[in-house]
């Protein structure tokens, strides 16, 4: 491990991933090469068909960029078609990205995969609950799809036959208590029939990551993905400076609007028309004698 810059992750130690901590099924042990941030707490995996189509590829990359625009790390596996797409998308939006690996980190599956194995512990890290040397067994994927979700505040199944692998990243999903969300193909396309399925069933149905944001529910607990800002609900990595740093001096008990513009030192006219904007968008709600709370 000390050869390869590998370090190892104990379940009960602190740096640990919070997210796993909270599955019925925790690996207890994690070998890591790169590095798992707090950031990383705001995550949303991107899986689907290792045979996929231009439509799923451009999809995969578009939502992978919107992502970490927005603040958040991508999961995959690093697999073959739409896992891959997710990466690089995420990547060249300059993001971050993690990659959970059904072998060991030593042996990058599938080989071809190596240059990008790298580009993603450069920005972000490789992860596998299996030995360093581990080589690829066909039992070992469904298992490792568990992470995958776990990692994840919800997972996106981009193009997915009735088949499809990604299908058990969305029950494990499902059973974790994470949001599972299905991108739409055509509607004669038998790589799409897994997600369709998916949409019939009452999975969530989306076209850009302000549908994933919407359906999100609050943090298990806030999460501070950077010194100046502390999450308490995934949509909150859209809004812009000045609404982060007003939300910021509001509670989640009722704050004084006083107590606002002291701690913010904003004009008040100004904090007055982004309370209202945050307010339109259910981010706080007023209260009686010039309050505000956090929701």
């Amino acid at each position: 491990c000390t050869d390869l810059n590998v370090s190892l992750r104990e379940m009960d130690s602190k740096d640990y991933p919070t997210a796993l901590t909270q599955i019925p099924d925790s690996p207890p042990l994690l070998y890591c090469r790169g590095t798992l941030t707090p950031h990383d707490d705001l995550a949303i995996g991107i899986v689907g068909s290792r045979r996929c189509s231009p439509y799923g590829i451009r999809n995969a990359d578009r939502l992978a960029g919107s992502l970490v625009r927005a603040g958040f790390t991508v999961v995959s596996g690093l697999a073959r078609g739409i896992d891959a797409a997710a990466h690089r998308g995420a990547l060249n939006a300059g993001g971050r990205t993690i990659a959970v690996l059904a072998t060991g980190v030593e042996n990058i599956y599938p080989p071809e995969h190596k240059k990008l194995a790298q580009q993603v512990m450069s920005d972000g890290a490789l992860v596998s609950e299996c030995p360093l040397d581990q080589k690829p067994r066909r039992g070992m994927f469904p298992q490792r799809n568990r992470i995958i979700s776990g990692l994840c505040q919800g997972v996106i199944i981009v193009e997915a036959t009735r088949q499809s692998g990604a299908l058990h990243t969305a029950r494990h999903a499902m059973e974790q208590g994470r949001e599972v969300f299905a991108l739409p193909g055509p509607v004669d396309s038998l790589a799409s029939e897994g997600c369709h399925d998916l949409i019939r069933d009452g999975v969530t149905l989306i076209r850009n990551i302000d549908d994933v944001l919407e359906q999100l529910g609050p943090l298990t607990q806030p999460t501070q993905p950077d010194s100046e800002r502390t999450v308490h609900h995934p949509r909150e990595m859209v809004l812009n400076p000045q609404e982060t740093e007003i939300l910021n001096a509001i509670a989640t008990t009722a704050t004084a609007i006083d107590e606002v513009v002291r701690q913010t030192q904003l004009d008040p006219s100004r904090i007055l028309a982004t309370l209202t904007v945050l307010e339109m968008r259910r981010f706080v709600r007023r209260l009686p004698g010039n309050m505000v709370i956090r929701t």
